[in-house]
């Protein structure tokens, strides 16, 4: 649920960058963002995307440290698999991060 209110806020923002761009009047584009002044921005979505990342990371060293000193109830498999979805989060992320990373440049080298 939270995703599809994640993609609607942005779509929103787009459509409303692209009325500012062409010029179609500030009451157009004031619109569009009060309709999504409710939800959360941009930026702490992405800001708590990091923060379960790191918190995955973290989760999997604890898990990993423990096994290592050998921790009653610490399994082998659970170790692999908490470092392995520590892993395909960052991986998930590093991914997200170079798609904005483009998605920024192209929008700069947009004519204007």
């Amino acid at each position: 649920m939270s995703q599809g209110v994640e993609f609607n806020r942005l779509m929103m923002d787009m459509r409303s960058m692209q009325m500012e761009a062409m010029g179609s009047g500030k009451a157009a584009a004031k619109s569009a963002v009060e309709e999504t002044a409710g939800t959360s921005s941009f930026a702490d979505l992405l800001s708590g995307a990091v923060n379960k990342v790191n918190d995955t990371q973290q989760a999997a060293n604890q898990l990993a440290n423990a096994f290592e000193i050998g921790t009653q109830g610490v399994d082998l498999t659970d170790v692999m698999i908490s470092s392995q979805k520590a892993s395909v989060s960052f991986t998930a992320m590093t991914q997200v991060r170079n798609k904005l990373v483009q998605a920024y440049q192209d929008i700069m080298q947009m004519p204007v």
